[in-house]
């Protein structure tokens, strides 16, 4: 699907090797023009550098920061842009690793902020989000193209594609899960996040973003 904003997607080694189905290889294959750069430091990365220092572009960081411009308030304007291309960066990994990313990424914590205000819940049933406004990479990103729309800084062709392709990749999981036959694929039947029983909080896996006007790089350590 071509939009006029470029995302690249700053995935940590762990989310790179483990989750082979993550949502931020959909949404990197959902839309065009869209990477993925591996790693923990980016600083040295070739591609992401040359993103940053290219004066064709306009890079920034979605990240709900303290003072991050907030698009869905009109926080980025077309005459912002002034005839440059969106380059957005996001880190994809829990927020233990987007953490420790950012702390090791001088360069992308001097890049100008946005964030956006959610409008939908995450979708994410196959996951215990530690919030209802946690949002995996692929909700990040279709709610963030929404706000763009919204504001003429982008054109969202189709904004059904996203969260068809999540709902498909869910029901796929949760079939497999749910099928006796797969011997071994676990040892008790399968259960919907709200059914099961609740993990003590230092055991919670605190996935992707939580889109609420805070700096998770300065958060006390659990």
């Amino acid at each position: 699907m071509p939009v006029r904003t470029r995302f690249v997607f700053l995935m940590h080694p762990k989310e790179f090797k483990q989750e082979k189905n993550g949502t931020g290889r959909l949404t990197a294959l959902a839309l065009a023009d869209s990477q993925i750069e591996m790693g923990i430091a980016f600083d040295d990365n070739r591609v992401v550098q040359g993103l940053i220092s290219d004066p064709a572009n306009y890079p920034v960081l979605l990240y709900p920061a303290a003072g991050a411009r907030n698009v869905s308030e009109g926080g980025l304007t077309p005459n912002d842009l002034a005839g440059r291309r969106l380059v957005v960066f996001l880190l994809d990994g829990t927020w233990a690793c987007a953490k420790k990313m950012l702390t090791l990424s001088p360069s992308l914590q001097r890049l100008e902020k946005l964030m956006f205000t959610p409008t939908e819940k995450s979708q994410f049933v196959i996951k215990r989000q530690p919030h209802e406004f946690c949002l995996s990479t692929l909700e990040a990103t279709h709610q963030f193209l929404l706000a763009l729309e919204s504001f003429g800084l982008d054109v969202y062709p189709d904004p059904l594609q996203l969260p068809r392709v999540f709902r498909q990749m869910q029901d796929y999981q949760i079939a497999c899960a749910s099928d006796p036959e797969r011997h071994g694929y676990r040892r008790q039947p399968y259960k919907l996040p709200p059914q099961r029983d609740t993990l003590p909080k230092h055991r919670r896996g605190h996935r992707n973003l939580f889109w609420q006007p805070f700096d998770p790089v300065n958060l006390p350590r659990r």
